[in-house]
């Protein structure tokens, strides 16, 4: 049998005992190999028909009385709530709306807010200096903001910078390059241990992975919902307040729909109580009702097999790469090791472009990263074993 065959009669197994193969007919997919889901989900069948009914009927019909009967202003909490058991928080924690950039920046600056109640002489924050462009450009605003000291370090550097003047600390739980999973838990006790306050972004974890927000003490988290939760190009972000803090945390953008009485048009800032009190303006409703009709995808899937499903995916498409494509011609930047790994692979290779534009063309769809790795995201939800057999096979044919 060649070796071909022998992949190809492995993906057949696999997929023959795959939990969740039944979970692709929730989506709306063609015959490419789909592996961007890490920068944007699939989309879910059933939000056209949710979203049809949202624009004729409550916008059309029902217009201004939505905001009660259809429960748009409620959306943002309830909303959090269905996303909550997908990154192990407990319901009234999260609160949906705005980018996953102002909530970064809300989170950071109420971070340092939180530090400062116990200690005014806390003047640092400290962010992941492989991070994701808007983290850092929002955590160098934050620090002006706070008149703190920015302090860039790799994840695994942050132990030893941290110290009684270490006010916040943002971290990225999985590489969005490499696919690195940081060690949320360990980093996470670090940083309480200097009485310093954890701000951790989801973006490439949430939906893909088990994140254990209140078991393991996170302060604040954020995240986008376009990736492994398939809300849609530029659905509304999150962000999570831990219960214990919530009566302290005091966000930098206090909008009216954060307000204690929204409606009373008064003229002083009263904050809500609850996580309601991270919310800004008034809410995107049409993304956030999308959003909402997206996570049914979910109904009734464990994040548990999720991680299972995503890990024996990833370990297949490395093992089809390292007999498809000529040795030498990549290198995979992520992670072995299950427990350093997210859902994602990446690999260095020269002209990583013009090889991303030819798998493009013969129905293999990544993405590049500049200046030379091609990343390739694995939503256990939508993807088979058959596609990452056929995924690494194109690969080889590009490159030999």
């Amino acid at each position: 049998m060649s070796e071909t065959a022998d992949l190809a009669r492995s993906a057949e197994k696999l997929d023959a005992g795959d939990e969740l193969a039944a979970l692709r007919a929730r989506f709306v997919l063609d015959d490419t190999v789909y592996l961007d889901g890490n920068s944007l989900g699939a989309l879910p069948a059933s939000v056209p028909g949710h979203l049809d009914d949202v624009v004729r009927r409550q916008w059309g019909s029902l217009r201004i009385r939505s905001w009660d009967e259809s429960g748009w202003w409620t959306a943002p909490e309830r909303i959090g709530d269905r996303i909550a058991p997908l990154v192990g928080a407990a319901p009234g924690q999260i609160v949906v709306g705005d980018s996953t950039s102002v909530n970064v920046f809300k989170a950071l600056v109420g971070a340092v807010r939180l530090a400062r109640l116990t200690d005014a002489a806390r003047d640092e924050i400290v962010v992941d200096a492989t991070t994701f462009p808007t983290d850092g450009y929002m955590a160098e605003s934050a620090a002006l903001m706070t008149g703190c000291t920015l302090r860039p370090v790799t994840p695994a550097q942050v132990p030893a910078v941290l110290g009684e003047r270490t006010a916040a600390v943002l971290l990225n739980h999985v590489d969005y390059r490499s696919g690195r999973l940081h060690d949320l838990p360990s980093l996470t006790a670090a940083v309480h241990a200097v009485g310093a306050v954890a701000v951790w972004d989801l973006c490439h974890s949430a939906g893909a992975l088990p994140v254990g927000l209140d078991e393991h003490g996170v302060d604040l988290a954020v995240g986008c919902t376009y990736k492994y939760l398939n809300g849609g190009p530029g659905s509304p972000a999150y962000l999570y307040v831990r219960r214990e803090l919530q009566d302290r945390f005091d966000s930098p953008l206090p909008g009216w729909n954060s307000h204690a009485e929204p409606f009373g048009m008064r003229s002083d800032y009263e904050p809500a109580a609850g996580a309601v009190r991270g919310r800004v303006g008034t809410p995107d409703i049409l993304s956030m009702l999308a959003l909402e009709a997206a996570l049914d995808v979910w109904d009734g899937v464990t994040i548990e097999a999720v991680r299972a499903k995503s890990l024996a995916l990833t370990d297949f498409f490395l093992e089809c790469v390292g007999r498809h494509v000529p040795e030498g011609r990549v290198e995979s930047l992520t992670p072995p090791a299950h427990e350093e790994r997210g859902s994602q692979v990446a690999l260095r290779c020269a002209d990583a472009g013009d090889v991303m534009r030819h798998l493009v063309e013969q129905g293999v769809v990544g993405d590049y990263r500049r200046p030379d790795v091609l990343r390739f995201g694995f939503t256990p939800l939508y993807v088979g074993f058959r596609d990452v057999e056929r995924a690494a096979r194109v690969l080889g044919g590009v490159l030999a």
